[in-house]
């Protein structure tokens, strides 16, 4: 036969598993919020670092399709539109303004990118 104390000892163990739930279920979610954040934090960094080295991408690639063209043609190409037409590079207008200076079909044309700031 139960006393009068096991059954409020039984209680409060019942209210404690009862709060430790309710504990385990916040910090399950402040886990979870936390993780989500550093998540997008991280991801944020990403696209910012690929678009700080994005003016410097385009730069190379398009000097290197500039070699290739001087390579497979015997001279430099006389604009970027060419570059596009024939070499298959691709300019982001909205996004860079490309400079191609060009001296002589047999002197390396120097060139510049920037990226808009808008």
């Amino acid at each position: 036969m139960q006393n009068r104390f096991q059954v409020k000892n039984m209680d409060h163990v019942l209210r404690t598993k009862k709060a430790n739930a309710v504990w385990k279920i916040i910090f399950s979610v402040c886990l979870f919020a936390l993780i989500l954040l550093l998540f997008l934090f991280a991801v944020q960094k990403i696209g910012r670092s690929a678009d700080a080295n994005g003016a410097e991408t385009l730069r190379e690639s398009i000097q290197r399709a500039t070699v290739q063209c001087y390579a497979v043609e015997g001279r430099y190409p006389p604009d970027v539109k060419y570059l596009e037409e024939h070499y298959g590079i691709k300019i982001d207008q909205k996004r860079f303004h490309v400079f191609y200076e060009g001296f002589a079909s047999n002197i390396i044309p120097d060139i510049t990118v920037v990226e808009n700031k808008q």
